[in-house]
């Protein structure tokens, strides 16, 4: 005769529970959506601008900081590992380059510069759960830096998309040509990684090429 325990109801795997954390680390498009996030008055000329700069390949983030003009202060791009994806560790990534290409803003009252996401990856415009851990982190790196939390933006084949507003357009995409804005590079950790800033004109004149 042998005897056991019945493992205790809600008990988890070490699997299970990091799965069950990595869910509790994203957020829903419905949760994006009533979070307040500031529009951008022309996502087209930030995403133009932000793609002939970085010129982002597949699994490829782009992180900007924008003052209250929409001007473009600071951005740098750097590529995702092939691992789940984890909110958490997609918001140390992001603070890790804030944090490299502008101070931070936890003194004022209230945020005045917004941090905003291009992220370049395979498959439609449709939200996944990448996308969820993609905001997630956004979210948290931009409270932890002192920072308003901008649009999330998706570069795809298809062109791009603001999640969470519906809107889009055609082009730029994956592997569409540049524009012929390229901002100056550095390399970190052994991840190609592209950084610097601009002015809105610069945006504008990359944008209508």
């Amino acid at each position: 005769m042998t005897f056991g325990f019945a493992p205790a109801p809600g008990s988890l795997s070490p699997s299970s529970a990091d799965a069950t954390s990595r869910q509790g680390r994203t957020l829903e498009p419905a949760e994006w959506a009533s979070a307040g996030i500031p529009l951008l008055r022309n996502p087209r000329e930030v995403v133009s601008g932000l793609h002939a700069r970085h010129l982002p390949a597949p699994a490829t983030a782009v992180v900007a900081v924008l003052d209250t003009e929409e001007r473009l202060i600071a951005s740098a791009s750097f590529s995702r590992r092939s691992a789940p994806a984890d909110g958490w560790e997609l918001r140390n990534a992001l603070l890790a380059h804030l944090r490299r290409i502008i101070p931070h803003d936890l003194r004022r009252r209230t945020p005045v510069r917004t941090a905003v996401l291009l992220y370049c990856r395979d498959g439609d415009e449709r939200w996944t759960e990448e996308d969820g851990a993609w905001m997630w982190g956004l979210r948290d790196a931009c409270t932890l830096h002192g920072l308003r939390c901008g649009a999330y933006i998706t570069l795809t084949g298809g062109g791009w998309q603001v999640l969470g507003e519906g809107r889009g357009g055609r082009r730029p995409f994956v592997g569409s040509p540049p524009s012929g804005l390229a901002g100056p590079q550095a390399e970190t950790e052994g991840t190609p990684q592209r950084s610097g800033g601009g002015s809105a004109d610069a945006l504008r004149r990359a944008a209508a090429r």
